[in-house]
């Protein structure tokens, strides 16, 4: 029995298993996201001691190196975990994860509260290994296929997702006045009603997987195997990391962004963030009652040119106008991800859900770790040149992108 009928039966309830994953995205998205506005005034607004100025290095380049440990995590989790819930079942896959991460947040609270910053990277990036979980959300999602409509499924997952990143911000921002490491405690509690909510509505494997190990499975069944397998997954993978890494430019960088063009501390950019994000939500919602496009990647292509524009702006724009535009990029970007992850788990879907959603993780996080470690060195010269440059990538996706829509429109 392969893994990917292991995984194939009718879901009884679906509706509600929706709305489960859903509410299980949100509250695993709020912990995620909890350290963005935070870490800019903790390490570029903070003390001058052994943690935010480490080994006599630049804060902005530690604090770079804090943004790149966790998405680090998150990228080699991610090959790994969507994929072995193909195999093993989504539920003890995220069972695992979601207790894994518990105690990750908890490391990285005690890692603050004593300023040991080695503990606090390692900590950031052993709660990425098991954060891997959108993954395994959207398999859950593609799994329902047949009995809740794709499109508007991912659409309502994309917009849960976003009010985790929404509500996030918003809690770090608000709470760091606490302490540093209060946040952090926060997003581990948050992970308990996750935990409940797992065991009481979302359904185990239909079926026992088959006598593969553990080890044997993550290596032959990580989700890199499928550039080898597929030649357009291959060119999908080229464009889609140009297209993260200009919008994880904003991701990561916003902050910075804010904190030095318009002096915001951790409250101010936790709620422009969450401006950004409730932009998103509403566009994602929206993208959920749109008739579905016939040329899906046509349209994600005309967004990511949309996106390049908001972008570039930001390297020129003057302090408010450039705030405008972090928070009207939520919409191109909400509507680009509802269309691409449906697309996806259509064209793709022999390969295994799982494993296929694990994909379009473990892009999104090379790409935030390499903006992330590349923008550290950058930010030493001018933020705004972060955004310059994640304009370009996203213009280049989007050539991509348009490039691969005609081609796959030609083909049978």
């Amino acid at each position: 029995m392969s893994a990917v009928q292991a995984t194939s039966a009718p879901i009884r309830h679906p509706r509600l298993v929706l709305a489960a994953v859903c509410a299980l995205a949100l509250m695993s998205t709020l912990g995620v996201a909890l350290p963005y506005p935070i870490l800019a005034p903790i390490f570029v607004g903070g003390p001058v001691d052994n943690f935010t100025h480490f080994a006599g290095l630049d804060p902005k380049l530690l604090m770079g190196l804090a943004l790149a440990a966790n998405p680090l995590g998150i990228l080699v989790g991610s090959l790994f975990v969507g994929p072995l819930s193909d195999r093993y079942g989504r539920r003890a896959v995220l069972s695992v994860t979601l207790s894994a991460t518990l105690v990750g947040y908890l490391l990285t609270a005690m890692a603050l509260d004593q300023r040991w910053y080695l503990l606090f990277v390692l900590a950031r990036f052993g709660t990425g290994l098991t954060e891997g979980n959108v993954a395994v959300a959207r398999a859950l999602v593609a799994d329902m296929h047949e009995q809740v409509d794709r499109t508007q499924s991912f659409a309502w997952l994309n917009a849960c997702l976003y009010m985790g990143w929404l509500l996030g911000p918003l809690v770090g921002g608000l709470t760091l006045r606490f302490g540093d490491a209060v946040p952090f405690v926060l997003a581990s509690l948050a992970m308990l009603p996750c935990l409940v909510i797992l065991g009481l509505a979302v359904p185990g494997a239909q079926r026992r997987a088959g006598p593969l190990k553990l080890l044997q499975a993550m290596r032959e069944k990580q989700a890199l195997g499928l550039l080898k397998q597929d030649k357009v997954l291959a060119a999908f993978f080229a464009l889609q990391l140009s297209y993260s890494m200009g919008i994880n430019a904003l991701y990561e960088f916003a902050p910075l962004w804010m904190f030095e063009n318009l002096g915001l501390g951790s409250a101010g950019i936790g709620w422009a963030t969450a401006a950004q994000c409730a932009a998103m939500t509403s566009a994602s919602i929206l993208a959920g009652r749109l008739p579905r496009s016939r040329r899906p990647l046509r349209r994600a292509g005309l967004l990511a040119v949309i996106a390049a524009s908001g972008l570039t702006a930001l390297a020129l724009l003057p302090g408010w106008f450039g705030l405008a535009a972090i928070v009207g990029l939520g919409v191109p970007l909400a509507l680009y991800n509802a269309v691409l992850p449906a697309w996806m788990s259509e064209r793709f879907a022999a390969h295994g859900q799982g494993r296929v959603m694990g994909l379009l993780s473990t892009i999104f996080c090379l790409a935030n770790v390499l903006v992330a470690l590349a923008g550290g060195l950058i930010a030493l010269l001018s933020v705004r040149w972060i955004m310059g440059l994640g304009g370009v990538m996203c213009l280049l996706a989007a050539t991509l992108l348009l490039r691969l829509a005609k081609r796959e429109d030609g083909s049978p």
